[in-house]
């Protein structure tokens, strides 16, 4: 058992906090901006809410942060305040929040210079694997340190990978989303097309999805999208401001990027018919609307 922090208990901290106090049986001190939210975590896995994240930090081995975005990050990690502050040297901070490789590599020196362990650990699962513990982290960072901490991470993963050093595990998330961005708009489009074409849209997918155009959101998402129901997960912002980083990432590295580029800007219609908070199937309202 170690003592654990984490802080941020959104849409997937709040479960994924819960898997290490429940599952791993560790000790967890939570902090959330919101402390009503944290008081409900402790009501319900017991641990303890803490008032700020440097004394969430105080006496943890590891420290969880799973926030919004650079900012937010760097509010919670930097300060008088900041997780930092109150971590020993020893101590590991595995940041699981979404973010750009920049801030990655600018924590791992801070955390560093301060004898303290840093990992970036984005995630991908959604909502539904942050609940089931079935997540995939997607690791930066030094090998010795990412082994001491998998225990603990396998908590609420059912795959973790070392990616590389420090960046490593956000570039990887980048890629993740590169490719989510293109395979939604294709079902999309090939959901839109057989209605027009007149087939049976269950009859199309129950024979394509045994083939090459198999994929995940096909299995999860087709009946949902063909419903039009688009509350199943990681919204539509969440995936402009994750585009929006790989993007920016592709600009100072040469590649070149025109699928995901052209769907951000589909997302931002999606955005502009009141679509911010649907998850990311949406893409498909957009071709139905008259």
């Amino acid at each position: 058992m170690a003592k654990v922090a984490f802080i941020g208990l959104g849409i997937m901290g709040y479960p994924m906090a819960g898997h290490l106090a429940k599952r791993g049986g560790h000790q967890v001190t939570v902090y959330n901006r919101t402390a009503a939210r944290a008081d409900k975590w402790v009501d319900q896995h017991d641990g303890r809410a803490a008032p700020t994240p440097r004394e969430a930090a105080e006496g943890a081995d590891f420290v969880f942060s799973c926030v919004g975005n650079d900012d937010d990050l760097r509010s919670v990690i930097y300060g008088d305040d900041g997780a930092l502050a109150g971590m020993h040297g020893g101590a590991t901070l595995v940041d699981n929040t979404t973010a750009s490789a920049t801030v990655a590599r600018e924590i791992y020196a801070a955390a560093k210079a301060k004898g303290a362990g840093f990992l970036d650990a984005p995630i991908s699962g959604g909502q539904a694997g942050a609940e089931n513990g079935q997540l995939t982290v997607m690791v930066g960072g030094d090998r010795d340190v990412f082994e001491a901490a998998r225990p603990v991470i396998d908590c609420y993963a059912k795959m973790v990978g070392l990616m590389g050093p420090s960046g490593a595990g956000q570039l990887t998330k980048m890629v993740n989303q590169i490719c989510i961005a293109g395979l939604v708009q294709g079902l999309s489009e090939g959901i839109h097309f057989a209605r027009h074409a007149g087939l049976d849209v269950a009859d199309v997918i129950g024979v394509i999805c045994k083939g090459a155009a198999q994929s995940w959101q096909m299995e999860n998402r087709w009946k949902t999208m063909n419903a039009g129901e688009f509350n199943h997960g990681f919204a539509v912002d969440w995936m402009r401001k994750d585009l929006a980083i790989s993007l920016a990432e592709a600009r100072r590295n040469g590649a070149k990027l025109p699928v995901a580029a052209l769907v951000d800007q589909f997302y931002a219609e999606v955005q502009a018919m009141g679509g911010s908070r649907w998850d990311t199937s949406s893409l498909i309202a957009r071709l139905e609307r008259d």
